[in-house]
Protein backbone atom coordinates (compact mmCIF):
# COMPACT_ATOMS: atom_id res chain seq x y z
CA UNK A 1 0.00 0.00 0.00
CA UNK A 2 1.32 3.46 -0.85
CA UNK A 3 0.92 6.70 1.06
CA UNK A 4 -1.57 8.07 -1.48
CA UNK A 5 -3.80 5.02 -1.06
CA UNK A 6 -3.74 5.28 2.73
CA UNK A 7 -4.68 8.96 3.08
CA UNK A 8 -8.22 9.69 4.22
CA UNK A 9 -10.28 12.22 2.30
CA UNK A 10 -10.11 14.75 5.15
CA UNK A 11 -6.52 15.38 6.20
CA UNK A 12 -5.80 15.76 9.89
CA UNK A 13 -2.98 17.40 11.78
CA UNK A 14 -1.42 20.82 11.85
CA UNK A 15 -0.95 22.87 8.70
CA UNK A 16 2.74 21.99 8.81
CA UNK A 17 2.00 18.26 9.04
CA UNK A 18 -0.44 18.58 6.17
CA UNK A 19 2.14 20.46 4.09
CA UNK A 20 4.76 17.79 4.78
CA UNK A 21 2.34 14.99 3.79
CA UNK A 22 1.39 16.87 0.63
CA UNK A 23 5.06 17.35 -0.25
CA UNK A 24 5.70 13.63 0.29
CA UNK A 25 2.80 12.61 -1.96
CA UNK A 26 4.08 14.95 -4.67
CA UNK A 27 7.75 13.99 -4.34
CA UNK A 28 7.53 10.21 -3.83
CA UNK A 29 4.02 9.08 -4.81
CA UNK A 30 4.91 5.39 -4.74
CA UNK A 31 6.52 5.29 -1.31
CA UNK A 32 5.34 2.30 0.75
CA UNK A 33 3.24 3.22 3.77
CA UNK A 34 5.76 1.91 6.32
CA UNK A 35 8.50 4.05 4.77
CA UNK A 36 6.16 7.05 4.51
CA UNK A 37 5.34 6.85 8.20
CA UNK A 38 9.04 6.78 9.11
CA UNK A 39 9.81 9.74 6.81
CA UNK A 40 6.90 11.77 8.21
CA UNK A 41 8.12 11.10 11.75
CA UNK A 42 11.63 12.28 10.84
CA UNK A 43 10.33 15.39 9.06
CA UNK A 44 8.24 16.29 12.11
CA UNK A 45 11.08 16.18 14.62
CA UNK A 46 11.76 19.34 16.63
CA UNK A 47 15.06 20.20 14.95
CA UNK A 48 13.28 20.30 11.56
CA UNK A 49 10.63 22.83 12.62
CA UNK A 50 12.70 25.85 11.60
CA UNK A 51 12.87 24.56 8.02
CA UNK A 52 10.18 24.97 5.37
CA UNK A 53 8.00 21.82 5.19
CA UNK A 54 9.30 20.78 1.75
CA UNK A 55 12.92 21.11 2.89
CA UNK A 56 12.30 19.15 6.08
CA UNK A 57 10.58 16.46 4.03
CA UNK A 58 13.44 16.19 1.49
CA UNK A 59 16.06 15.92 4.24
CA UNK A 60 14.00 13.31 6.10
CA UNK A 61 13.38 11.33 2.92
CA UNK A 62 17.09 11.23 2.05
CA UNK A 63 18.05 10.31 5.58
CA UNK A 64 15.49 7.52 5.82
CA UNK A 65 16.51 5.97 2.52
CA UNK A 66 20.22 6.25 3.35
CA UNK A 67 19.82 4.58 6.76
CA UNK A 68 17.15 2.00 5.87
CA UNK A 69 17.78 1.02 2.25
CA UNK A 70 21.53 1.34 1.68
CA UNK A 71 24.88 0.22 3.14
CA UNK A 72 25.42 3.64 4.72
CA UNK A 73 25.36 2.53 8.37
CA UNK A 74 27.67 -0.43 7.60
CA UNK A 75 30.15 1.93 5.93
CA UNK A 76 30.09 4.25 8.94
CA UNK A 77 30.64 1.27 11.24
CA UNK A 78 33.63 0.27 9.11
CA UNK A 79 35.17 3.69 9.74
CA UNK A 80 34.24 5.65 6.65
CA UNK A 81 33.75 9.38 7.16
CA UNK A 82 30.15 10.59 6.75
CA UNK A 83 30.77 12.31 3.39
CA UNK A 84 32.61 9.29 1.98
CA UNK A 85 29.84 6.92 3.09
CA UNK A 86 27.24 9.19 1.50
CA UNK A 87 29.25 9.26 -1.73
CA UNK A 88 29.29 5.47 -1.91
CA UNK A 89 25.53 5.09 -1.38
CA UNK A 90 24.27 7.97 -3.52
CA UNK A 91 23.36 5.69 -6.45
CA UNK A 92 21.56 3.23 -4.16
CA UNK A 93 19.67 6.13 -2.58
CA UNK A 94 18.64 7.55 -5.93
CA UNK A 95 17.56 4.09 -7.14
CA UNK A 96 15.20 3.70 -4.18
CA UNK A 97 13.81 7.20 -4.63
CA UNK A 98 13.33 6.64 -8.35
CA UNK A 99 11.49 3.40 -7.60
CA UNK A 100 9.06 5.44 -5.51
CA UNK A 101 8.43 7.81 -8.40
CA UNK A 102 10.73 10.57 -7.18
CA UNK A 103 12.07 12.79 -9.95
CA UNK A 104 14.61 14.49 -7.69
CA UNK A 105 18.14 13.19 -7.16
CA UNK A 106 20.20 13.13 -4.00
CA UNK A 107 23.31 13.42 -6.18
CA UNK A 108 22.02 16.71 -7.63
CA UNK A 109 21.14 18.01 -4.16
CA UNK A 110 24.63 17.25 -2.84
CA UNK A 111 26.19 19.09 -5.78
CA UNK A 112 23.97 22.10 -5.01
CA UNK A 113 25.02 21.97 -1.35
CA UNK A 114 28.70 22.00 -2.38
CA UNK A 115 28.14 24.97 -4.70
CA UNK A 116 26.40 26.86 -1.88
CA UNK A 117 29.28 26.16 0.48
CA UNK A 118 31.75 27.35 -2.17
CA UNK A 119 29.98 30.69 -2.55
CA UNK A 120 27.41 29.77 -5.22
CA UNK A 121 23.73 30.34 -4.73
CA UNK A 122 23.05 26.65 -3.95
CA UNK A 123 19.69 26.73 -5.72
Amino acid sequence: MTLAAAQPAAMVGTRRQQAIRKALRALAPGIPLSDAEAVLTLAGRNHMKALPPATALWLALGSHVRHSHTDYDRLLAEGYERDAARFFVVDQTDDVLSGWGCQRSVADSEEEDEEGAAGGNGL
